[in-house]
This record gives C-alpha cells, sequence and structure tokens, in this order.
C-alpha cells in the first residue's frame, strides 16, 4: 500500500471512530427547522450552524453573511490550506419541511436507518463536510483552502442566494456540492429546470341562464394542456409537467380564470429556445379567451465536461483506496450545483449522505455508510491539494 493510500484508510479509521459524534451533530442540525418559507427558523438555524462550525473547526480567516431578504441569508467561510486551488464546499440549509414537522416526525434512529425531516436532504452532507476537514486536521494531512458556502433557498430555486453562488463558484478551482448520493454515486449530471405559469383570462356568465355569454377559461386552458405536455421530448431528455390546474368560482359559473404550473427539466441547453417558442404559441380555442404565460428558467442544465471527468477519476482512486467502487450518474433533479457547471467549471455533485427519501416522510441516512462518505470527502480534499 503507497503511503498516500495509506492516509486514506486512515481517514476511514477516523471517521469510524467519530460516528458517534457526527450523529450527534446530525441530530442538532435536524432539530433546529429550517423550512424555506420560515425566514425566522430560517436565520436562527443559521445562527446555530454557524456557532456549531467554530465549534468544531474554530474561527475562519473570513466571514460574510449576505441578506436573503425574505429568503435565508447566504453564509460564506473561508479556511486556509495549501494545494494548487480552492475548493468551494456548497450547501444548503433550508428544507421543505414546514415548522413543527420535527413534532410529528422526531428524529429517530432504527437500525441503520437515522430519520428525521431534512437529515438526508441535505443536513447530513452539511456535517460530513466538516468532519471530513476535522479527520484530516487530525491526520496532519494537506487540505487546499476551503470555502463553505451555506444558503437557506435552495428547495425554493435559490432566488437570493443565485449571484453568490456563481461568484463563490466562478472563484473556485472545484466546486464539491453535499447534496445526497444517488445509492452511493457522485451526480455528475443534472438535468435543467424551467418553472412556468399558464394563466387563461375568460368571461364570466351564468352556466345555466345564459352559457353562450360566457367563455370559460377553464375549458380553454384544459385544451391546452394536451399542448403543453406534448412539448416533452423524452428522447432529448426533455420531460414536461403539470403539475397544478386550478380556476372557476363555482359550479354554475362559466369560469372567468384558471391557471395551471408547469415543470420543465432539460438536458440539451437548445431545448431551452423550443420550450418557450411552444408555450409562446398556446392559442385557446375559443378566442374570447386570453393566455398569459409566465416564469422563467431556473435551472441550466449541469452536463458533465473533461474538468469534471478528471475530478471524477481522482475522487474514484479515493474510492479504491477505501476498498470500494465510485460511480457517477447523471438526475433529473437540479441542484445549485447547476448554477455553477453552467459557468464551465468543474462540480462534483451528491457527495452527501447515502439513503433515500428526500422530500418524503421515508427522508433516511444510512448510519453504516456514513463514515465511508466523510472519508470519501476528505480523501478527495487531500488528493486535490496533492494530486
Amino acid at each position: 500500500m503507497t503511503e498516500a493510500a495509506a492516509g486514506i484508510a486512515d481517514l476511514a479509521g477516523i471517521a469510524r471512530r467519530d460516528l458517534p459524534e457526527v450523529l450527534a451533530d446530525l441530530r442538532r442540525l435536524v432539530e433546529h427547522e429550517t423550512p424555506s418559507s420560515d425566514k425566522e427558523l430560517l436565520d436562527a438555524g443559521l445562527d446555530d450552524i454557524e456557532a456549531w462550525l467554530e465549534e468544531r473547526l474554530g474561527p475562519p480567516s473570513s466571514r460574510v453573511r449576505h441578506g436573503g431578504g425574505a429568503h435565508g441569508d447566504v453564509l460564506e467561510l473561508a479556511y486556509p490550506g495549501e494545494g494548487p486551488g480552492t475548493v468551494l464546499l456548497l450547501c444548503h440549509y433550508d428544507t421543505v419541511w414546514p415548522r413543527g414537522t420535527i413534532r410529528e416526525w422526531p428524529v429517530t434512529v432504527d437500525g441503520d436507518r437515522f430519520s428525521g425531516p431534512g437529515c438526508f436532504d441535505m443536513k447530513a452532507g452539511i456535517v460530513q463536510g466538516v468532519w471530513a476537514l476535522r479527520a484530516l486536521r487530525e491526520l496532519g494531512l494537506p487540505a487546499p483552502p476551503v470555502r463553505i458556502l451555506l444558503n437557506g433557498d435552495e428547495e425554493i430555486g435559490s432566488p437570493a442566494s443565485r449571484p453568490h453562488i456563481e461568484r463563490a463558484g466562478a472563484g473556485a478551482d472545484l466546486t464539491l456540492v453535499l447534496e445526497p448520493s444517488r445509492a452511493g454515486k457522485v451526480k455528475t449530471g443534472r438535468k435543467g429546470m424551467g418553472l412556468f405559469d399558464v394563466a387563461a383570462t375568460g368571461i364570466e356568465s351564468h352556466a345555466g341562464l345564459d352559457p353562450e355569454a360566457g367563455a370559460s377559461a377553464v375549458h380553454a386552458l384544459a385544451g391546452l394542456v394536451p399542448e403543453i405536455t406534448a412539448l416533452a421530448a423524452p428522447e432529448r431528455g426533455t420531460t414536461v409537467n403539470v403539475g397544478l390546474f386550478s380556476g372557476g368560482t363555482a359550479r354554475n359559473v362559466v369560469a372567468g380564470r384558471a391557471s395551471c404550473e408547469v415543470d420543465v427539466r432539460i438536458q440539451d441547453p437548445a431545448e431551452q429556445d423550443r420550450v418557450d417558442a411552444g408555450l409562446a404559441a398556446l392559442t385557446p380555442a375559443d378566442g374570447r379567451v386570453k393566455i398569459e404565460v409566465a416564469g422563467e428558467w431556473n435551472r441550466p442544465p449541469m452536463n458533465p465536461g473533461p474538468e469534471t471527468e478528471r475530478v471524477f477519476e481522482l475522487a474514484a482512486g479515493v474510492a479504491r483506496d477505501l476498498g470500494g467502487e465510485l460511480g457517477q450518474i447523471s438526475v433529473g433533479g437540479a441542484s445549485d450545483g447547476n448554477l455553477v457547471a453552467a459557468l464551465g467549471r468543474p462540480v462534483l455533485d451528491g457527495l452527501g449522505a447515502a439513503g433515500s427519501g428526500p422530500h418524503s416522510r421515508d427522508e433516511h441516512v444510512l448510519i453504516s455508510a456514513t463514515p465511508y462518505q466523510v472519508a470519501l470527502v476528505a480523501g478527495l480534499l487531500t488528493r486535490f491539494a496533492r494530486p
């Protein structure tokens, strides 16, 4: 075994030893709720995370907290290191779970499963990244300069944090996104995402006494739904989903208003123009009904390039030294990693927890896999510092 490989193996042993403390830290973060839509809890949660970070890593060399307005603030912390470049650890601390969920669904450890709201997506990733840095320090292994960015609005599209993420990503030589893994595989590709609202405005009238005077927004928009979903092109990686449809005021009223919310995922950036044109061309059968389309492309696609492949091979070498094999996968879900990858910077995503059930009551982290995930991140950092 080479000296470098022996150092990686030592990281795994330390991560196994520290597992009880890792789980205690994860419990602390999960029990402090941070719903994306609750500014009060987000601010308090980030205060606690920052205090915990200083307990575990000491004072950072620099610290900036950007106000998020109505959304969660963005915290950037820098820690010195050595090597050829800076690594950005990209994490979000908001969750999809509303205030009070922790009372209905408390942290539970059952065999190999650690469950609780937001544990898998993605508070375990934050904890694992911090313990990876601690392990490197304990062993005296080189670590690159690291910047940690924590944002509180990822689950709602990162409206406040996006410029900070893009600036930090542009200045980093490598970005590691500590989002959950996919069955232990890292995510080197993600689809881009567009979020659109289609609204119809018709003419209300009495459905029994004067139906011809009305122009139903519900009927018109329902007729357009097949045209909207026909914009999907699975062979090109494009999917379209109408996830919410609403309209009308009463059973006996010809509907004056209707709307639907549309989710579009793309792998090919060129699909943006085609989908935009298709949505703009929507024409109702009843010309008296007006159609308006609003929304935007929230995330560009994350497609791996040569630099990402190079870094993946570095991570795969670490995995082999840990006695495993690292796979890579492309997924339909988007993350903040999409924003950095669109800048042409190398990104490895899905380096967080192993487990399953994001955004569901089955959300859980696999306890037995946690030391490996900690060691994988630590090993990748030290290999990046000294390839």
